[in-house]
């Protein structure tokens, strides 16, 4: 038997993602492929924190391209710099760095670089881990969201998106059955691509993103202008981080001990709310939720995955790390992971789509 060039791992941060599964199997394979040891690391930064870690062979990574979710599980909880270890008398919760646990983990293991497969959360923690612990780390891009910065498109969004699309299908026909406004919350935080692209494909009448407050008197003439123009129903999209003018964002809950503990929804059921109490007509929300989550990744999303993979393990053998695999002009290419965990990337409001949206009669709000 050869001996082994190396050893690296892989982990799954944040929220589960479609083609997650994909990418674990591409970085596996890649890896042993090469000559290469895999660790995969369970639930996220907890795994390198409490040193659960199982070593991967081809036998672990059958039959993970069309699954969803992640055998690996994650997490979007635990940051080892700020690791919960209990509360106080007054219900508090107290943190410990735990960074140092980390790296102890790392190198019992013999691990020469980690991939963090993750998204603006679990892509800052693999920044800190690179610049304050030495640790070299390849960050991969996962957000149903779409929104991180320095890649055009994430794995993961296209499932979502087509969940979306499908929805408004359905949806369609229920609206027009019953001359219902139908309105149809989506994920996507402070980013409107779901929304947006979910909207188009599905042929929504007024799409509602964060990058552009909305005035309801131009939802409400939309509305009866179909009605006056013969069509007794409406299709909204409305993105969950989607604002009024001059208004704020509709919170559903905090979470406590969270990278990100505000929770956005509700904001379709009050715009629903709001027009049949203005219109007089039947409306109606569906909020999607992790349903754009789960399931299956689409063929778009398996291929980025696995692209994403095997360049991750290839930046990792050209000793290029602290980077991230990003897609730019249908390229993949490598950017400093510091750069990515900035602000979110929104939908330009100048985009050709929107214009084409506009050019097409859909309503954005303004």
């Amino acid at each position: 038997m050869s001996k082994k060039k190396g050893t690296i791992a892989v982990l799954t941060g944040g929220g589960d993602c479609p083609g997650l599964n994909a990418v674990i199997r591409a970085v596996g394979k890649t890896a042993i492929e090469n000559g290469y040891e895999i660790y995969g690391i369970q639930n996220g930064f907890n795994g390198l924190i409490t040193n659960s870690m199982q070593l991967l062979t081809n036998k672990e990574l059958s039959g993970l391209l069309p699954r969803g979710g992640t055998v690996l599980g994650t997490t979007n909880r635990d940051n080892p710099f700020k690791f919960a270890v209990g509360e106080d008398s007054k219900g508090n919760v107290i943190y410990a760095d735990k960074s140092a646990e980390v790296v102890r983990n790392l190198k019992n293991h013999n691990i020469e670089c980690l991939i963090v497969i993750g998204g603006d959360g679990s892509l800052h923690i693999a920044a800190e881990l690179s610049e304050r612990c030495d640790v070299n780390v390849v960050g991969v891009p996962k957000t149903i969201d779409n929104d991180l910065p320095y890649t055009e498109r994430t794995f993961g969004f296209d499932t979502a998106m087509a969940m979306a699309t499908e929805a408004l299908d359905r949806l369609h026909t229920t609206a027009e059955s019953h001359h219902r406004v139908m309105a149809l919350e989506v994920m996507g935080r402070y980013a409107g691509w779901i929304a947006l692209h979910s909207g188009i494909a599905g042929g929504a009448d007024c799409i509602l993103l964060p990058e552009i407050p909305y005035d309801i008197n131009s939802i409400l003439a939309k509305i009866r202008q179909r009605k006056e123009n013969g069509k007794s129903f409406s299709i909204i999209v409305v993105a969950e981080g989607a604002k009024p003018v001059g208004g704020d964002i509709t919170v559903a809950r905090m979470v406590k001990g969270s990278f990100e503990p505000i929770r956005l929804g509700g904001v379709g059921e009050k715009l629903v709310t709001e027009i049949e109490q203005k219109t007089g007509i039947e409306s109606r929300c569906t909020v999607l939720g992790y349903l754009q989550r789960g399931g299956s990744p689409t063929a778009y999303d398996r291929v980025l995955s696995t692209r994403y993979g095997v360049a991750a393990v290839e930046a990792f053998m050209n000793r290029n790390f602290n980077t991230m695999v990003a897609l730019q002009a249908n390229e993949i290419v490598t950017v400093p992971i510091v750069k990515v965990a900035t602000n979110p990337r929104g939908v330009p409001v100048d985009s050709d789509i929107i214009r084409a949206g506009r050019h097409i009669g859909i309503c954005f709000g303004d």
